[in-house]
């Protein structure tokens, strides 16, 4: 989710890419930084921090330019420093870049470059890139690039300038997001159009595998065969609020519909399917690490502790480790059994809730060992833990929690499957049945979110009942408590999430014909005992929205309303069945009038106990 700005024109560069990149300040970062050309001579100035301390610095020490690129870092690879953040330049100072997305194979790559003498500045994915086009300039940057696309495998959106050609920006896209502003005299590129919208409405949006080489007056795209890519001149009417947003209403939905990338984005480059083989080049434990933990414990808060109530059922069901998953704000407090050869886990978007970090805390001081999930780089939980995985899901701007949610799965899933395999409990053969199913997870949503009037008609049904019931079971139990949180979070409905074999232990009394009743009924091994708590909560009135797996005939006698997801292996399901549930929240809390991204009384971040 890093933000770039490119600029080519009459105007002072500098001005048009720092007022950008504070449009694109909302997507979250680290540092920032902006490279120009004068005279011939490549000029770069970054800094840690916020945005204002680079334009700070620029005001102490000014610069003109007609051509320039800028940058603001959410780190992936290497922490927030100076020597981290964007641009890069290799090492002749020719050629700088500025990236945004993961280069699945830096690894190799750099040890390649390191081989040949090269030497690095950063800890950076993206300087690979740089010095690899630097070893292949010879005498126009475009073909350049197009040589060194076909060695790099991942997701990037890159822009880059050469001294040598000191009138024209070239970039790349595959997998990320980048758009050029049509002017007169002058072009502009952006991570979204936000940045854009004060200079231009004429937007041309960059597609897979385009490579544009763009100067003042004209743009052309290429493939990296070198055909000619004609892409249609859009004009854009968006509002800058309409913009942040790409078009959606809120961010909440924004980040619903991301969800597909971003499950991808934190898999990738970590997972191996034809080779049934997990790299998490971070994760740094030893197998015979892995062979000796007796027990592993959960600890995180909200729909943190969610995502941990799925890793239990995967964790004792793949690995056959025993599992206990806490909430953070009670650990404290409960004398848990904690021991050096206890793995506990923390699990945190932000990194600074503070219960989850005194949690963490505690664990170290009784010599445990400690992994931490987590989505921003240098927070306060990835600082403290022995180690650190993060997600790779961007900034969540949306209080209520969504795409987090299913990239802490995702990392959850990747670490089962790793170790069961690295503890003898999950053969090679097996290991890679459910990697090929993971890798497919996020076309199956995707096609789920192309079809969604339902949910906005069953949200039309029901928007103004006040009370709801939930039911899961096995791994779908968690995901229960998470549809009911989510509509209490943003519509402010009384809703809770229950084990559907609990119902008859006191919930079921509370059911009558305006009670509806969320069940999650898909294929598996408890999909029997669901149909049979559907038929006991309409025996008693209860209105049934079910959520079953497509081409499921059975259960349309049971239900009153049926949302299909896609048909996955049941251990899977938690990260199809809960995108329907976020969109019902999300959908009933419109119709309410509902402050959808920041729901009343609630923080992103709970920094204080």
């Amino acid at each position: 989710m890093c933000g770039i700005v490119g600029y080519i024109g009459k105007r002072n560069s500098v001005d048009v890419i720092l007022n950008g990149l504070r449009k694109l300040e909302y997507r979250g970062y680290d540092s920032s930084g902006i490279a120009v050309i004068v005279d011939k001579k490549l000029h770069v100035r970054k800094k840690v921090g916020r945005l204002y301390n680079l334009r700070s610095d620029i005001l102490k020490d000014p610069i003109t330019a007609n051509i320039g690129l800028g940058h603001t870092r959410w780190a992936t690879h290497g922490k927030p420093s100076k020597k981290n953040a964007h641009p890069h330049m290799d090492s002749t100072k020719s050629i700088v870049i500025v990236h945004n997305g993961i280069i699945e194979n830096y690894i190799k790559l750099r040890n390649e470059l390191l081989k040949c003498g090269q030497e690095f500045e950063s800890e950076t994915d993206s300087e690979v890139i740089v010095h690899l086009i630097k070893r292949n300039y010879k005498n126009s940057l475009f073909h350049a690039v197009q040589e060194t696309l076909s060695e790099i495998k991942g997701s990037y959106a890159f822009g880059l300038l050469c001294k040598y050609e000191p009138n024209k920006m070239v970039f790349a896209r595959q997998d990320a997001p980048l758009v050029i502003g049509i002017g007169k005299g002058e072009n502009f590129v952006a991570s979204d159009v936000t940045a854009l919208l004060p200079y231009t409405r004429n937007m041309v949006f960059l597609e897979d595998g385009d490579i544009a080489e763009i100067t003042a007056e004209k743009v052309i795209i290429k493939d990296i065969g070198n055909n000619i890519k004609n892409r249609e001149i859009k004009s854009i009417q968006w509002n800058a609020a309409q913009a942040e947003k790409d078009g959606y209403r809120h961010f909440m939905l924004k980040e619903i519909f991301e969800q597909p990338r971003t499950i991808e984005e934190t898999f990738r480059s970590r997972i191996y399917p034809n080779e049934g083989r997990i790299y998490i080049e971070e994760i740094g434990f030893k197998d015979e690490d892995i062979k000796n933990i007796s027990s592993i414990h959960v600890v995180a808060c909200g729909t943190s502790y969610h995502a941990g109530l799925v890793s239990k059922f995967l964790f004792e069901n793949f690995t056959g480790i025993p599992t206990e998953v806490g909430i953070a704000s009670e650990f404290r407090y409960g004398n848990s059994i904690l021991n050096e050869k206890k793995m506990v886990i923390i699990i945190s978007q932000s990194g600074e809730t503070a219960d989850t970090l005194a949690a963490l805390k505690l664990a170290k001081s009784k010599n445990c060992r400690t992994l931490a999930l987590c989505n921003v780089v240098g927070s306060s939980v990835s600082r403290e833990a022995e180690r650190i995985i993060y997600t790779h899901c961007g900034p969540e701007i949306g209080v209520a929690s969504t795409k987090a949610f299913t990239s802490q799965l995702t990392i959850l899933y990747m670490l089962a499957f790793d170790w069961a395999n690295k503890r003898g409990n999950l053969p090679k053969e097996k290991l890679k049945e459910y990697l090929n199913e993971l890798w497919e997870i996020p076309l199956k949503i995707g096609e789920f979110l192309k079809n969604i009037e339902l949910l906005q008609d069953i949200a039309k049904v029901f928007v103004n009942k006040r009370d709801f019931l939930y039911l899961g079971r096995h791994v779908n139990y968690p995901i229960a408590l998470e549809g009911a949180l989510k509509l209490k979070e943003i519509s402010y409905i009384h809703a809770e999430g229950y084990a559907a074999g609990e119902m008859k232990h006191g919930p079921i009394a509370l059911i009558d014909k305006s009670m509806p009743i969320v069940a999650i009924a898909v294929k598996g091994r408890v999909y029997e005992k669901m149909i049979s708590n559907i038929e006991e909560a309409k025996s008693r009135g209860g209105i049934i929205i079910a959520l079953a797996s497509e081409y499921d005939e059975e259960i349309v006698t049971k239900s009153d309303y049926i949302i299909y997801v896609p048909k996955v292996n049941e251990f899977m399901s938690p990260l199809v069945t809960v995108v329907p549930l976020q969109l019902l929240a999300y959908y009933i809390a419109v119709l309410l009038g509902c402050n959808v991204d920041q729901p009343r009384n609630l923080a992103k971040s709970v920094t204080v106990e």
